[in-house]
């Protein structure tokens, strides 16, 4: 059985301690303790300490730590391998000499945050780059780069070329931004329904009031679970012989897609439809 894919992250500012707990409870399949965007410079030391503090083994995160052209990136490569860090994400990220850096802290993946032309020029690198799990795209700084206005059309070239890179990488599908709406479930639910068109495997979350439209945009419908179920119970009926579902052959890829899928739905993430 393949590992449970995360399809949303969940930020937290990582000067906000009591929120920690919070964040991990809102039902994102994971969250991101933030010490970069969220934290004004004068705190970064305390929420370092902070983050320092609160982190265990019994509960796992992801941390974002602050880039590598910034007086705090060294400081914060001491919290890459303590328990209960997953990973860590890589804002700005443009050299693989920077995520090596990371992954030799010790961390257990490396989550680069593309923001900038440069790191969309070196991405493939990047995206090959060891420890690399998956790639984030951040829109909103990726788009004030370019000199261009976020919107649906606009970023469609650079989406593509993420998650073709990623495929070409042979790592995880890329993760879409944020969406600047909180309240408005339409919007979120037509970002979400429109990164997952493009290929993209999860999206980044500001708030959790847009974990669950994420968790169910990004979730296998009913009918690719029928699919799904009908190809294990094939697989299975077969004993390891060849088989074909739906006049197409099963080989190991697929099966392993159809089992994914089956263990999403009882994850509880599935969609009515």
């Amino acid at each position: 059985m393949l590992a449970p894919v995360a399809r949303s992250y969940l930020f937290v500012p990582g000067n906000r301690p009591e929120r920690f707990a919070k964040a991990c409870a809102a039902g994102a399949h994971a969250v991101i303790l933030d010490l970069e965007d969220a934290v004004p410079p004068a705190q970064k030391p305390a929420a370092r300490a902070a983050v320092a503090g609160w982190l265990t083994a019994q509960q796992s995160v992801y941390l974002r730590i602050n880039s590598a052209d910034t007086e705090w990136f060294a400081g914060d490569l001491a919290l890459c391998a303590l328990p209960g860090v997953a990973g860590i994400v890589l804002p700005k990220a443009e050299r693989v000499e920077d995520i090596a850096r990371v992954a030799e802290a010790g961390a257990q993946a490396v989550l680069p945050l593309i923001e900038s032309a440069r790191g969309l020029w070196n991405v493939h690198a990047i995206a090959c780059a060891p420890k690399v799990q998956r790639l984030l795209f951040g829109t909103i700084d990726f788009s004030f780069d370019m000199g261009m206005e976020e919107g649906p059309t606009q970023l469609l070239p650079y989406r593509s070329q993420l998650v073709l890179v990623s495929r070409v990488a042979g790592i995880g599908a890329p993760v879409d931004g944020v969406t600047t709406a909180i309240d408005d479930a339409g919007i979120i639910g037509d970002d979400t329904r429109r990164a997952r068109g493009l290929g993209f495997g999860g999206k980044l979350c500001i708030h959790p009031k847009q974990v669950a439209h994420v968790n169910r945009g990004f979730a296998p419908g009913a009918e690719a679970l029928a699919w799904a179920m009908r190809v294990c119970d094939a697989a299975a009926a077969a004993d390891g012989a060849a088989v074909a579902v739906d006049g197409k052959m099963v080989d190991r890829p697929v099966l392993l897609i159809a089992r994914q899928m089956l263990e999403e739905a009882r994850r509880g993430d599935a969609t009515p439809g």
